[in-house]
């Protein structure tokens, strides 16, 4: 740094404010810094600059399920949020996401100098851990417990599973069927809740559930299942992934889409739009819930207060020519 500020002919603590965009520097002398920075090669020491201010700059992110499309967009919305706000991001992806790997992944984060964590693990075996972690820094949740004794920042997944079937129900299918997530997932309950819930209210049979594991091979399973059944005329995913097997298994039996049966599904994966047909489906605002989920995090930081409160974002309901009137 006394090497750029050499070159440039300003004091180090000017060069230290132009690599923290603090106000009070010109734009003549931030570009007369930043040309030297440029011809130095410089590159600031992230050691010393903790050494110096006690902040890392680091923040950490814990999730599950490196294949799920949910996880891996939440991921996507943080990282950029925290590159928004000039924070770097070091990611912990511990699969199944048992209670005591998450445990360890906040540990492990903790112990490489991170100034916060976001938990994108979203469930049951989890949730009631995460206020224990919380006592040691900053940490928001996504999709957690109604219950939690810190942030939780979530998509409202009652209301996208209530959503899409009144949409299947006003279509003027007697009733809906609905391929579940697995039970353990916090998202999968209130997927339940919301379909459940829609189709006592109009007065319909509930029928009984078929669950998956999120993947497209278990939707094809319960989509084998579902062809066999002449009185199926509306199903609803629980996520589009599972929708894709479904879709196919309902085709490969002679079943005509929309015609004999409609099928709508949660997420709106960017593919969606090319099903055949194209998938009507609940769409999950994944970005908003990493600006929300960062915003959350700097707020403890910043503050050194965790206020347990729930912040719930709206889903919004995608129609394509996947779900249609019962013919």
């Amino acid at each position: 740094m006394h090497d750029v500020a050499r070159l440039a002919g300003v004091s180090h603590q000017t060069v230290s404010r132009v690599l923290n965009g603090s106000d009070g520097v010109s734009s003549r002398t931030r570009a007369v810094v930043l040309a030297a920075i440029d011809e130095l090669g410089y590159r600031p020491n992230s050691a010393a600059r903790t050494l110096v201010t006690g902040r890392s700059k680091v923040l950490g992110l814990v999730t599950i399920g490196g294949a799920l499309y949910g996880p891996m967009s939440m991921l996507y919305g943080v990282e950029s949020a925290a590159r928004e706000e000039g924070y770097i991001l070091t990611v912990a992806n511990v699969g199944g996401g048992e209670g005591g790997s998450v445990e360890r992944a906040v540990t492990r984060l903790e112990r490489q100098g991170v100034e916060g964590i976001v938990v994108v693990a979203p469930l049951t075996s989890v949730g009631e851990s995460l206020a224990t972690m919380a006592r040691h820094l900053p940490l928001v949740a996504v999709e957690s417990s109604l219950n939690s004794a810190l942030p939780v920042i979530s998509v409202d997944q009652i209301a996208g599973a209530t959503v899409a079937t009144e949409h299947l129900l006003a279509l003027g299918h007697r009733t809906v069927w609905h391929v579940a997530g697995p039970s353990h997932f916090y998202e999968a309950q209130d997927r339940i809740s919301g379909w459940a819930a829609a189709l006592e209210r109009a007065g319909a049979e509930v029928p009984p559930l078929l669950y998956g594991d999120w993947s497209a091979p278990t939707g094809y399973e319960a989509g084998q299942i579902l062809s066999r059944m002449p009185d199926v005329s509306a199903v609803f995913v629980a996520n589009d992934s599972m929708a894709v097997g479904v879709l196919r298994a309902l085709r490969e039996n002679g079943r005509d889409l929309p015609g004999d049966i409609s099928v709508v599904g949660f997420d709106d994966i960017p593919e969606a739009g090319y099903f055949s047909p194209p998938l009507t489906t609940v769409r999950q605002p994944f970005e908003e819930v990493g600006r929300r989920s960062l915003k959350a995090l700097l707020a403890q930081i910043e503050t050194g207060e965790s206020v347990p409160e729930r912040l719930v974002i709206e889903p919004e309901l995608v129609i394509r020519e996947s779900s249609a009137p019962p013919s």
